[in-house]
């Protein structure tokens, strides 16, 4: 008789907890108590990290550790091992971990130390840096099974693209987070592997779907996470976790050969995952990023652009370029989607990244001079994009997940019952309509970043007009463009369990296919969970916009005390393809708004590694 659904997942977890040395399991006196919301300390206090462990996890970055490994200042199988226990950690308080490899990857780390030894060359510029991935990506003899029991004990027998590139590299891969069931949640939760907690505040969610990298990178279980994000996926954890997060335009980073829960080819008919980074700091994105753009990406995935990093347009030029800019730094800002208004804590920061911005002159070394910001008004086109992403985003009407559901009976998690249902697939006519519908609005976009293209508020430049500088040609005024876009990553803070409202101002631009990150700021503070809606406020646009102000009305200020130990974050926004103009503008944008996260905690924006 097949095995039930409970019985493959019971015996999987029995296969991950096994996987954990018994000298890395939890003594009882460190297992938190379940009252204790917050445990990121607790790997410094249980007294199974050496002080050399703690060093290597705590005060180094990923780019750090690249120049340590390479050096040869600390051995990867030290480091390698470091993150392995850490991670370890992370998996019992947070369950965070899917598959676990370990061994595997402490023999390698000796392979690269021997081979650093020989040779005197590093394997690399990732040589020896321990990188987790999504449960998403197959790794050669272990299970891609994204959570559900049917997938379960069927190992890979090839990688991913991208994992091919990373070990060439010289990284070391260990083990693979936890997503939430059909990957199609804001909550990492799945029948096989269970719910994935949020550190800081367990009653708050981690976010999905690649929930599960973010818990491991907050614990500090690892210093590079890779996610995927097709509607928030990557940003929507990095910012539930205090963490940066970029998701790069599709053809950038290699995405094929994955466990994405739908059939080959599917992705061409909708919209293209893509695959980015989750990591502490905007400089380690920028490393992975960096490192896959200069090695021949497009040998390992045809629809990788042959476009090395270097190629890409920068944020500004380079010091010795022949034709350097004192343009300021041109900055959207973006207060709604149109559709979902802001909570009071959200409206409130975005008035305070605005005011910094304005007040804040970039460093000396920064070519642009000062920071102009413009207001923009998205409301025309953000309903507009939420409609069209939630007809493309399931064209076959999760045929696929309810009939794999079907073969142990397994049902939906509790957060997906009374929001997933089959429903006919799409027709051709309609596929063809709606990528239109994707062309069309993806060509409007393009006006955004335009003076001239309507959607720049009047006299909101926080610079006169004369700043736009005349046509050497003909003398004419030529309209002034922005660099970047700023704009909430969700209309409300980081919410309770199963509370995560709409994702639109995450997919809008999966649909447009730009490049985004998510940068965070400033905690929540204790003065955000008294502020109130504007007197005078207009009737809930619609049922979304009604939920989002249900969660911070309900239960008055009193019930709002659950929101913190959250992270307020920014999501930065870049033309399709410009990755490298995003996270170099991301990079300024740490230093100018770190004057903001150093009124709060230790984590964010400027603080220590």
């Amino acid at each position: 008789m097949p095995e039930t659904w409970q019985e493959i997942a019971a015996r999987k977890q029995r296969e991950r907890a096994d996987r954990i040395p018994s000298l890395w399991k939890l003594p009882p006196a460190h297992i938190p108590a379940e009252s204790r919301t917050n445990v990121l300390s607790v790997p410094r206090e249980c007294g199974l990290l050496s002080e050399q462990e703690l060093n290597i996890t705590e005060n180094y970055d990923a780019s750090a550790l690249v120049s340590a490994l390479s050096s040869g200042k600390l051995k990867a199988v030290d480091v390698t091992t470091a993150f392995c226990k850490r991670a370890a950690i992370a998996h019992q308080l947070t369950n965070c971990l899917t598959e676990i490899f370990f061994d595997d990857a402490i023999a390698r780390a000796k392979q690269l130390d021997d081979g650093l030894a020989k040779s005197g060359s590093p394997t690399g510029p990732l040589h020896g840096l321990p990188i987790s991935l999504k449960d998403t990506f197959k790794v050669k003899g272990y299970d891609a099974s994204i959570g559900a029991a049917a997938l379960c004990f069927k190992p890979a027998n090839t990688n991913s693209a991208l994992v091919d590139l990373l070990l060439q590299q010289g990284a070391v891969l260990y083990c693979k987070t936890n997503i939430p069931l059909t990957l199609a949640a804001l909550d990492s939760h799945n029948n096989v592997f269970g719910r994935t907690l949020n550190p800081a505040n367990k009653a708050l969610t981690a976010g999905g779907s690649s929930g599960g990298e973010g818990a491991l990178v907050a614990m500090r279980g690892s210093p590079l996470g890779i996610g995927t994000d097709v509607g928030g996926s990557i940003r929507i954890p990095a910012m539930c976790n205090g963490l940066v997060g970029v998701k790069p335009s599709h053809g950038r980073v290699p995405y094929a050969g994955q466990e994405a829960g739908s059939l080959p080819g599917s992705s061409k008919l909708g919209i293209e995952a893509t695959a980015g980074p989750i990591a502490r700091t905007v400089r380690d994105c920028e490393l992975l990023l960096r490192v896959v753009g200069d090695a021949s990406p497009w040998l390992f995935d045809p629809d990788v652009l042959p476009h090395p990093w270097t190629q890409q347009l920068p944020l500004r030029p380079h010091p010795s370029s022949r034709s350097p800019t004192t343009q300021p730094l041109r900055i959207g800002i973006v207060r709604s989607d149109g559709h979902t208004l802001p909570l009071p804590p959200i409206a409130t920061l975005m008035d305070e990244i605005s005011h910094h911005l304005r007040t804040t002159a970039l460093p000396s070394s920064c070519q642009h001079q000062p920071i102009e910001v413009i207001n923009l008004d998205l409301s025309p086109l953000g309903p507009k994009c939420l409609k069209t992403f939630n007809a493309i985003i399931s064209l076959d009407g999760a045929t696929y997940w309810f009939d794999l559901l079907a073969q142990t009976a397994e049902p939906l998690s509790p957060w997906l019952q009374t929001r997933l249902k089959r429903r006919p697939p799409k027709s051709l006519d309609q596929v063809r309509e709606l990528k239109a519908q994707i062309s069309a609005l993806q060509t409007e976009f393009l006006k955004v970043f335009r003076e001239d293209g309507g959607y720049w508020i009047p006299s909101s430049s926080s610079s006169p007009p004369s700043s736009t500088h005349p046509s050497p040609a003909k003398g004419k005024r030529t309209p002034r463009t922005l660099d970047l876009i700023l704009t909430p990553p969700a209309p409300h803070p980081v919410p309770p369990i199963d509370k995560w409202n709409t994702t639109n101002y995450t997919s809008l631009f999966n649909l447009l296919d730009v490049p985004a990150g998510v940068l965070p700021v400033r905690p929540l503070s204790p003065q955000d969970l008294q502020a109130e809606f504007p007197p005078g406020l207009p009737e809930p646009l619609n049922g979304w916009d009604k939920i989002n102000r249900e969660l911070w009305t309900q239960g008055g200020k009193r019930g709002r005390g659950v929101w913190m130990g959250g992270m307020l974050s920014v999501q930065v926004v870049a033309p399709r393809l410009m990755e490298r103009r995003l996270v170099e503008g991301m990079r300024v944008l740490e230093g100018v708004l770190g004057g903001l996260g150093r009124k709060g905690e230790k984590g964010v924006v400027g603080s220590k590694l």
